[in-house]
């Protein structure tokens, strides 16, 4: 793996899983020094991070992740209800006792993410299960364009997990997908993952009221500090 590429994929997961919150500032110089490489596959991973609105770079001010764009979460939620639902309808018509094993696996999972009130443990476990569903479905190829167009909205479900039963209830959720799925009743698989992502949105304006300024919208374009 190129230094570049390295560099890229470990601010990317800090900037997604929220380690690196929204505002703050981003110098190359320091993160050269972290991973003991030069400037310039460092402002390579800057530039491309940049290039997918993880990062904002504004001149004369200074480099900084950037805040979560409102108007991309609306998109990014439109994208996912059509793919998603599609790829849940094939999954139900294909899968098989170990299938549903391996679904229920993950779910076992989420449930000790749970009682650990891991909430890394458990976004990474979302990930693999929605993931494995693409698996199923025949489609594997659409998870990664899922994964992109969702990256947004990503950094937004890192901040709505800590909220009181927020993880459980997406948990019951993933349950009625698999039991739709082990029932093999492709009409009912899609009704759950439609109310299983129907969910994700109505939870923004509390979280937007928590942590406003890790947000914005088209109207406000200030740079984030």
């Amino acid at each position: 793996m190129s230094a570049s590429r390295r560099v890229y994929l470990c601010l990317r997961r800090r900037i997604v899983e929220m380690d690196m919150l929204p505002g703050t500032r981003v110098v190359e110089r320091d993160i050269a020094e972290e991973f003991g490489t030069s400037r310039t596959p460092v402002h390579e991973a800057v530039q491309r991070l940049a290039d997918e609105g993880l990062i904002e770079i504004v001149p004369r001010s200074g480099t900084f992740v950037s805040r979560i764009p409102l108007d991309a979460l609306d998109e990014a939620n439109l994208v996912r209800h059509a793919l998603e639902t599609a790829i849940i309808e094939k999954a139900a018509e294909r899968v098989g006792p170990d299938d549903v094993a391996r679904l229920r696996a993950i779910l076992a999972e989420q449930e000790a993410a749970i009682t650990a009130n891991d909430f890394g443990t458990f976004h990474r476990t979302d990930e693999r299960f929605h993931a494995l569903l693409a698996e199923l479905s025949g489609y594997p190829g659409v998870w990664p364009i899922i994964q992109q167009a969702k990256t947004q909205m990503d950094r937004y479900r890192q901040l709505t997990l800590p909220l009181e039963g927020r993880m459980a209830g997406v948990l019951e959720e993933h349950r009625s997908v698999v039991d739709a799925i082990e029932a093999r009743d492709p009409a009912r698989a899609v009704a759950a993952m439609r109310e299983h992502l129907d969910h994700v949105m109505p939870v923004l304006e509390i979280t937007r009221k928590l942590r406003p300024e890790f947000f914005t919208t088209h109207l406000d374009a200030r740079p984030a500090r």
